[in-house]
């Protein structure tokens, strides 16, 4: 009886493996359709352009592309920037800045990318929204919020005794290390005072 039972379990094995096998397949062409089914989309990475670059203009600031197959489609890119400050490749998607641009006048520009069919001038694809951002260097010095700060002590006050607070501010990026950092000194009066780096 032993035997029978081992026998019977031997040739079910197969069996419950194939079935399961055959669901696995089934699920794996599945798969395939829906990913043959899943919309084209706009690839790239997010562009961003150093300000003040100086070399000759224009400046390449990146690259739009589709995964859209047609030979005749064409990039364009629409906002209020366009052919004014930005302008793209109609063939290969090459976005350039036609001007040096200053992070402190504008940090980032909003653009819509489009690719259609030239001899139609139907869309392959739904428009994308991008940015375009301009990292920052360290170009611009701080500069005192007011002209003239003014201060008093009693005589005879205990070293260390606060006189004044004086704020000066930097139009860099302050999330770029060191690029809005201000740092204070004393140039003349200093063998009377001192200043921290708070002001």
């Amino acid at each position: 009886m032993s035997h029978l039972i081992l026998l019977l379990s031997l040739f079910l094995a197969p069996a419950f493996a194939d079935g399961g096998s055959e669901k696995s397949t089934q699920n794996l062409c599945s798969n395939d359709v829906s990913h043959k089914r899943q919309k084209r989309d706009w690839i790239w990475n997010q562009m961003h352009i150093k300000e003040e670059i100086d070399t000759p203009l224009p400046h390449h600031v990146g690259k739009i592309t589709s995964s859209v197959r047609n030979n005749n489609a064409k990039y364009i890119i629409k906002g209020e920037y366009v052919d004014t400050i930005f302008r793209v490749d109609h063939h290969t998607g090459d976005v350039y800045a036609l001007e040096r641009l200053d992070r402190e006048k504008k940090a980032e520009y909003e653009l819509t990318a489009l690719i259609i069919d030239s001899t139609n001038n139907r869309s392959l694809e739904r428009p994308s929204r991008f940015i375009i951002k301009v990292y920052d260097i360290n170009d611009n010095a701080p500069v005192f919020v007011q002209k003239v700060f003014n201060g008093s002590v009693p005589e005879m006050s205990p070293v260390g005794t606060s006189v004044t607070k004086v704020t000066a501010v930097d139009a860099d990026d302050p999330t770029v290390s060191g690029h809005a950092m201000v740092t204070y000194q004393v140039t003349t009066g200093g063998e009377y005072f001192t200043i921290d780096d708070s002001g």
